[in-house]
């Protein structure tokens, strides 16, 4: 009679895996290294890298941005590439153009303030003559009445006009030329014809300009601009109607312009 059968060889314990792994922080469970989730409670085993830090301003300004690739199908939007450097170089700009421009502001202040506001009468705080004849001293050509004359013997006499510091900003210079704005007195001696003005500002420079006058009685106008004036000088170097025993004579100077 046979036997009982042999019983089977019990199992031999599985040899530990040698291979890498991962516990899980939440259960425990360990996991295969290449696993990002946990095979029990999937949650991740790890944070995965650490995000790297963003770069230093002066670089981010000069990195271009990334293109995102169109999606099938669609056409490609044209995009208006911006410079990075276009605020900082405007910056720069602007503040250039302040120190740069500093100095001259009072001087742009004063052209805007011209252009915007009428000019005004500068009357002389001295005037004076190197030469006048009785009864027309030089005060006569600045007391703003054309029938009273500065009255000077020849051609070459100067007629002088200060003004307080600092000075005036002078744009217009009119002349009435003779001894009246009426026509049958303008005659009656003789009227400048070309004139040298001499522009003396506060710092001490001096411009010059010779001025043509017709020989016409009344009002005539010419644009004269300077700023800061402390002294105009004007010399008759010419004259209309000379001849023997007739002078010279001017009506009336006056400046317009602004103050300060």
């Amino acid at each position: 009679m046979p036997g009982p059968p042999p019983e089977p060889p019990a199992p031999e314990p599985a040899a530990p895996s040698s291979a890498p792994t991962l516990r899980c922080a939440v259960c425990g469970t360990e996991n295969e290294a290449a696993r990002t989730l946990c095979v029990r409670c999937a949650r991740p085993l790890a944070s995965g890298p650490r995000p790297e830090a963003p770069p230093p301003w002066w670089r981010r300004l000069s990195r271009r941005r990334e293109r995102q690739a169109p999606l099938a199908g669609t056409r490609p939007r044209r995009s208006r590439r911006r410079p990075r450097l276009l605020l900082p170089l405007v910056l720069v700009l602007l503040a250039a153009g302040l120190w740069f421009g500093l100095p001259h502001a009072g001087r742009l202040l004063g052209l805007a303030r011209e252009e915007t506001s009428p000019p005004e009468s500068l009357p002389p705080s001295a005037v004076r003559a190197s030469r006048a004849l009785k009864d027309h001293p030089a005060g006569a050509a600045f007391d703003g009445f054309s029938n009273r004359y500065w009255a000077a013997p020849a051609t070459g006499a100067t007629l002088e006009a200060e003004f307080e510091a600092p000075g005036v900003r002078v744009t217009k210079l009119v002349v009435f030329a003779g001894t009246s704005a009426k026509k049958d007195e303008f005659l009656a001696q003789a009227r400048p014809a070309r004139i040298l003005v001499e522009v003396r500002s506060a710092d001490g420079g001096t411009e010059t300009r010779r001025i043509t006058l017709k020989d016409q009685p009344g009002q005539q106008t010419f644009t004269l601009r300077a700023s800061r004036v402390t002294q105009v000088r004007i010399t008759p170097e010419t004259a209309y109607g000379t001849a023997r025993g007739r002078h010279l004579a001017l009506a009336e100077v006056e400046f317009f312009g602004h103050r300060g």
